[in-house]
């Protein structure tokens, strides 16, 4: 964890702070994706007690899921003390089918900074695209640094650096990364009493073989991805993380 801090500190060692952005479900059969976005400001990495209090932290994938129910519960209570700032948003099936999995998945990111940025207003911390660099009547300061995990995302509303892979580099997209993987399956579970034929709580929607069993055993329901769904009934593989990052 020390070291997913100090690649926070050297990224964003000239600005007052640092949001990393995530999501969970991109891959998913079923269900809405759902980003996180955590902020941490300076004086978070400076404080030896907090970093502590978050030890543990790493790309969700990599943690089981008691670890990220436990981390989850200790970044709830420092939002809670004021120690840091967390939003957390879904694209639903619904955006999924109109703006395909990456659109939805960039709407749902740009609705977890919006937010963070409404609730430090007048001071406006996160920068618009396209604005990098400029004052922001603030002397000096800067804006926050958006950190993202993945690609860089175009279009977007807000100006960012995109971190391959960076759940597994950088303390704020690992701390997004865990929210957002834990409000998601908290949703699946909620699915799966909904709709009970399809196993979401235990596959979370992803496309295992007995999901895909159930599915043609019992027809999709509302909360399937019917683009994802017309390419696995045609015999292909169910998508992973890598195909939906890139619109499949």
């Amino acid at each position: 964890m020390a070291s997913l801090a100090q690649f926070d500190r050297r990224r964003g060692a000239d600005r007052p702070g640092i949001a990393g952005v995530d999501e969970a479900g991109r891959g998913s059969l079923a269900g809405p994706v759902v980003a996180a976005a955590v902020w941490l400001d300076g004086g978070f990495y400076a404080d030896a007690a907090c970093l502590r209090r978050v030890r543990g932290a790493n790309d969700s994938k990599e943690l089981t899921a008691p670890q990220r129910e436990d981390l989850r519960g200790r970044i709830e209570e420092l939002r809670a003390e004021g120690k840091l700032r967390v939003a957390w948003a879904q694209g639903s099936v619904v955006e999924i089918a109109a703006q395909n999995i990456l659109g939805a998945t960039r709407t749902a990111m740009a609705r977890c900074l919006a937010e963070l940025d409404a609730s430090a207003r007048p001071a406006r911390p996160f920068a618009a695209a396209g604005t990098e660099g400029e004052l922001f009547g603030f002397g000096d300061t800067k804006a926050v640094l958006v950190l993202v995990d993945g690609l860089p995302l175009r279009p977007f509303a807000w100006a960012h650096e995109a971190v391959k892979q960076g759940d597994g580099k950088s303390l704020a997209i690992a701390l997004a990364s865990i929210v957002a993987k834990v409000e998601r399956d908290r949703l699946m579970a909620g699915l799966d009493a909904r709709f009970p034929a399809y196993g979401f709580a235990a596959h979370k929607g992803y496309g295992v073989p007995e999901h895909v069993e159930a599915i043609r055993a019992h027809g999709p329901c509302p909360e399937h991805r019917d683009l994802f769904l017309r390419k696995i009934l045609a015999g292909e593989e169910p998508p992973g993380d890598e195909q939906a990052e890139f619109g499949f």
